[in-house]
Order: C-alpha cells, then sequence, then structure tokens
C-alpha cells in the first residue's frame, strides 16, 4: 500500500458518518476521497473514486451484499470492509462471500480499524478479534459441509428415498412409492446413513438439507 491510502466510507447514521470521516481525515496516511449513505452509493464510489479502502454499513438502503459483490467483481482494487453492528456469523459469512475483505464490529476501537485496513491491505482478511473464533468456526463448518457435498456422490435411487424421508414416509411408504421391497429400503438406508456419517434417520433428513446433496 501507498504511503498516503485512500479511503470512503458508506453509512446512513450521519452522526457516525460524519465522526469517522473527521477523524481520518484527521490522518495524514489518509486520503478521504469520498461519503455516502446506501448500497447505491458504495458501488458508485468504488466505480468513480476507487478508494484503496471502502468501508461499508450492512444495515442501509438497498441491497448491501449484492452492492459488495458487483464491487468485488468490478473494482477488484477496491479492498471492502464492514463496519457494522450486526454480530451475526450469517451476516459476517454473507459478507465474506459476496468479496468482503473485512468485518468489523461497530464499538472496536480506533486502533482496531487501522488494524483492519493494515491487514486487507496486504491481501489477508480482518475478522474483528473478539469475533473472530465464531466467524472462522462458521468458515471451517461451512468447508466441512462443502467437502461433504464432493465427496458424497448418490445415485437417483439414494436421492428419491432421502426425498421420501424428507416427507417423513417410512420404508413401507417408501417401498410402495418406489415399487421396491421393504427390505432393499433397509438396504438402502444403512448405506445412505454410512454414507451421510449419519446414527438415524433424523441425523440422515438434516444432514442431506445441510450439505444441498438432493437435487431438483
Amino acid at each position: 500500500m501507498s504511503s498516503v491510502a485512500s479511503v470512503a466510507f458508506v453509512d446512513d447514521h450521519p452522526v457516525l458518518l460524519e465522526g469517522i470521516v473527521h477523524l481520518f481525515k484527521a490522518k495524514t496516511r489518509f486520503d478521504v476521497v469520498a461519503s455516502g449513505c446506501s448500497a447505491p452509493d458504495a458501488v458508485s464510489i468504488a466505480l468513480t473514486h476507487s478508494p484503496n479502502i471502502l468501508f461499508m454499513d450492512l444495515s442501509m438502503p438497498g441491497s448491501v451484499f449484492e452492492a459488495i459483490a458487483e464491487i468485488a467483481q468490478k473494482c477488484s482494487e477496491v479492498k471492502v470492509i464492514v463496519f457494522t453492528a450486526f454480530s451475526s456469523v450469517d451476516s459476517a459469512l454473507r459478507a465474506l462471500d459476496a468479496g468482503a475483505m473485512g468485518f468489523v464490529l461497530k464499538g472496536s476501537t480506533l486502533a482496531d480499524l487501522l488494524d483492519a485496513i493494515d491487514v486487507v491491505s496486504r491481501g489477508e482478511l480482518y475478522i474483528t478479534r473478539q469475533y473472530a473464533s465464531q466467524v472462522m468456526s462458521g468458515l471451517r463448518n461451512r468447508a466441512r459441509r462443502e467437502e461433504l457435498v464432493r465427496q458424497v456422490k448418490l445415485s437417483v435411487r439414494e436421492q428419491q428415498i432421502i426425498g421420501h424421508l424428507m416427507h417423513a414416509r417410512t420404508n413401507r411408504e417408501i417401498a410402495e412409492h418406489l415399487l421396491i421391497s421393504e427390505k432393499t429400503v433397509k438396504h438402502y438406508m444403512t448405506s445412505l446413513m454410512s454414507k451421510m456419517k449419519a446414527r438415524n434417520r433424523v441425523e440422515l433428513v438434516i444432514e442431506a438439507q445441510r450439505s444441498s446433496v438432493i437435487h431438483d
């Protein structure tokens, strides 16, 4: 990163926005090139000003996650850091999936914000310290599910059986629907539980839903 980094801020809370802009303008290592108050503003700022760092709130007018994705696609040189009060793992994962490089909770110190800028400027991921373990755990769990999807290959018949399980049908009902014997259904059930690492029918259905192994 150059000695003077260009930054921009997008937040629909006027007082907070004015305060953080003023704070960064007072620091000689930063050039505040723009500010805005909505998801469309964020995209416009990225396209027009190409700041090194773009701070964005999650709770503001417009589709924020789509805006992050558009910025990541069209302005890869702009690194987005989410600066938000929303402390849910799902929100963090969605933001990171969309292309954000950082996730910082409001209430963090200025030192945290500066640290986030330094980290993402190196092309690394930054997560607020007090929240990092939860988000990283979510990333690991999702990675395990995705790996399971890659590893598990279900036949058409196995997918049909899981589809019936999701409708809470018994082995006998499944056999009647598929015109096979109940013994054959039990055989498939044993195989499926082994493949999906499930101990019972309920876990089998839950893991199938999580892993998205059922296709339309």
